[in-house]
Parts: structure tokens; sequence; C-alpha cells
């Protein structure tokens, strides 16, 4: 989409609302004039992007000083709903059309990833005397913004205490900058870190995103993404060519469109590796969570990370397989307390997949089972939903 849309003014319409109106036409979106509002809010800072790079003019001293006013970095937008809203659709076109250099769209973990080892990198050059200054904070804020003017947050979310603590001096530092901060998120800004270790610590950071960011509840009323899966769809088999096509196109519908890619999951220390993600979902193999040395804590991450998981080719499983079966095990309580969405191929319906004849596994699969049922019904379906909406609708709820 060209950027000269963002010249556009007097009612007509910017690039952003302009592709979401063609999309409507063409019978691929429903007409929803809250996402059009959100797409108009997204068209204005691109024109406020747009003006804030053209060149200005010297101030009445700017012969004697040498110095020409810099207009203040456009406020940014913070967009928040439930999952399969068009929050990263409306943002991906955003950063699609925008007309600014140095622009950045990325997974909020991966930039916070980047940025600890931005300052590691940087206490260590004070070690070996290559550079000065015993706080971090300022020169890696100094070499971000002299890259990037636009950054863009798919599905916003903190987790780590490491993040927490720096992120309220980190982007006032941002900021000062003249960052321009465009972010989705499942939450409001209220809601972040919630129950967070030292969480107070934390909620400077919450004011100084409110100060900097318009914040946009996007309360569309239908899922578009997952209105058109059908509990059948959620447990697929045998294992097979026709198997491996009906989740590729599952996968499609889930992501809607959104970019997709490898991932890595920060995580104590180490990363956990995440081999396809895009619209707040992730695919695994099989092998990938269950024959690796994963344990609850990893799979509580991907849970807090992911609201849709989907597991290809299960296996049938025999006393052989009991630490795999004990992490299969593992990973399905962990999704279902957390009432995630969950996809799974396998070889065999899932009273059939688990074949020892004793044992601690045996038992406990006999609730796995009960439990990749259960996660088809149409009430676990409603309860998920109605939890990752719920704080949204009575924010709406108090507004009205």
């Amino acid at each position: 989409m060209p950027h000269q849309g963002y010249g556009s003014v007097g009612g007509e319409r910017g690039p952003v609302r302009a592709e979401l109106a063609r999309r409507v036409a063409a019978g691929s979106l429903r007409e929803d004039p809250v996402q059009a509002g959100v797409a108009d809010r997204l068209d204005r800072l691109g024109r406020e992007l747009k003006a804030a790079a053209l060149p200005v003019k010297s101030s009445a001293l700017g012969w004697l000083f040498g110095r020409r006013e810099r207009p203040a970095a456009p406020r940014g937008v913070y967009i928040h709903g439930s999952v399969g809203r068009g929050k990263s659709m409306l943002m991906d076109l955003f950063f699609q059309t925008a007309p600014v250099e140095g622009k950045r769209r990325l997974h909020f973990h991966e930039f916070m990833a980047e940025m600890h080892g931005r300052i590691n990198a940087h206490r260590a050059a004070v070690k070996a005397g290559e550079a000065r200054g015993d706080d971090p904070i300022p020169p890696v804020a100094e070499a971000v913004a002299a890259e990037t003017r636009l950054l863009c947050f798919d599905e916003f979310t903190v987790t780590d205490i490491a993040d927490a603590m720096i992120l309220s001096r980190l982007f006032d530092a941002l900021f000062a900058r003249g960052l321009t901060l465009v972010a989705t998120s499942n939450v409001a800004p209220d809601d972040l870190y919630r129950d967070g270790l030292n969480r107070p610590l934390f909620l400077p950071f919450v004011e100084t995103l409110k100060a900097h960011t318009d914040i946009l509840f996007l309360d569309a009323p239908t899922d578009y993404r997952m209105e058109t899966i059908g509990a059948g769809d959620l447990y697929v088999t045998p294992l097979g060519a026709e198997t491996d096509r009906r989740m590729d196109a599952l996968w499609r519908s889930i992501v809607g469109g959104a970019p997709e890619g490898p991932e890595t999951l920060p995580f104590r220390g180490r990363a956990i590796a995440v081999p396809r993600a895009g619209g707040g979902a992730a695919r695994f193999a099989f092998a990938d969570l269950c024959s690796r040395p994963l344990g609850a804590a990893d799979f509580l991450a991907i849970a807090a990370r992911y609201h849709t998981v989907m597991v290809d080719g299960v296996p049938v499983m025999a006393a052989a397989e009991r630490n795999e079966a004990k992490r299969f095990i593992l990973l399905v309580d962990t999704l279902y307390d957390a009432h995630r969405r969950v996809v799974v191929s396998a070889a065999a319906p899932a009273d059939e997949l688990y074949r020892a004849p004793s044992g601690t596994e045996a038992f406990e699969f006999d609730r796995t089972v009960s439990r990749l049922i259960e996660m088809r019904s149409d009430a676990y379906l409603a309860e998920a939903e109605r939890r990752r909406s719920g704080a949204e609708g009575l924010e709406h709820a108090d507004r009205a």
C-alpha cells in the first residue's frame, strides 16, 4: 500500500481505513465500526509521523544558535482487547504504510531479550574499560532511539521480573528521545504484570505508558479467527497426509494472515524454542515439547504467551515412552488449567494414546483423556473466551 495515502485530509480515508474497507467489500472481513475507529486513529498517527519527519523552519533565533526547532514525537497507540478481534491485523496494516524511516515491528519478548543483551554488553564494556558510566539505561536508550523512531509491539505482555524492573526507566528514556510506540495486547495497561513479583516497582511504567499513548479498547464482538473452527477440528486423527493438510488449514485460519515464524521465549536465563508462532498462537511438533527436557515452568511460560497451542503428531505411547507420556500429561494439565485453546493431531483417539498396562502414567493418563475431550466442549471454549474477555468487558461496561 502506498505511503502517499497519508497526505489525505478533509475526511478522506487513510491507507489503513481504505484497506479495511477494501477487505470488507471483498467479503474477507465483516464491517466493524470499532475496527474502523481504530484504523482512523492509526491513520492520524501516520499523518503525524509524516509531518514530524518533514524539514522544519528555523526559529527566530535559529540563525544565531544554528539550531532548528523539532516537533515533539507523535503520541502512540496502545490497542487492547480479546484474542481474534483484529488488533494485530490493524497494527500490521499501519506498520506496512507508516511513512517513517527507522521503524521496527516485533514481539515484546524479542525486544526485551535484545535490551537485556545490550545492557549486559554495556556492563562488559565498562568492566573492560571500553565505556564509562555505571548506569547502562541511558546509553542503551540513546542507541535504540538513534536507530528507531517507530516501535510496534505485537501481543504486549509482561511476565518476567527482570523485564518489569527496567521498563519504566527504559521507556522514560526512549520517549524522551522521540520514540513513538504502537502496541497490541490482550489486557489493559492497568492489568499488565498483574500479581507479578514486586509489582509496585512496575507501576510507574503503566503511568509512563498512559502518558505517551492513547489507550484504545477493541471490543469487536466476534473472534474472527476461531468462529469457523468447530470442536471436531480441535483433535484430528489418524496421522497422515490428509491430517497434515487439515492442520495446515487450521493453522492458517487461526493465524489469520498475521506474520509468522520461529520465536524464542527467554525464560530463566535460557530460551524456549517455538518453531512456528503468529497471531498469538504457537505450533509445535510433539517431539518439540515431550521429547525434550521441558517441565511445568516451561509449559506455564508457553501458556502465558500464547492463546492457542497446536501440537502435531502425538504418537501412541507405551511403557517405553513413559517420559514422553509424563510430559504430555503435564502439558495438557497446564494448558487446561490456563484455559488455552489446544489443537492436536494424533495417531489414535485420546483413549488409545497410552497403552501401558500399569504404572503411574497409566493412571494419570485417564485424566489427560478426560481433559482432551473436555477441551473440545462448548462449555470449555466459552469459559476460555469469557476469561480472556472478562476484564475488558467490565472496563467497557464501566465506561458505557
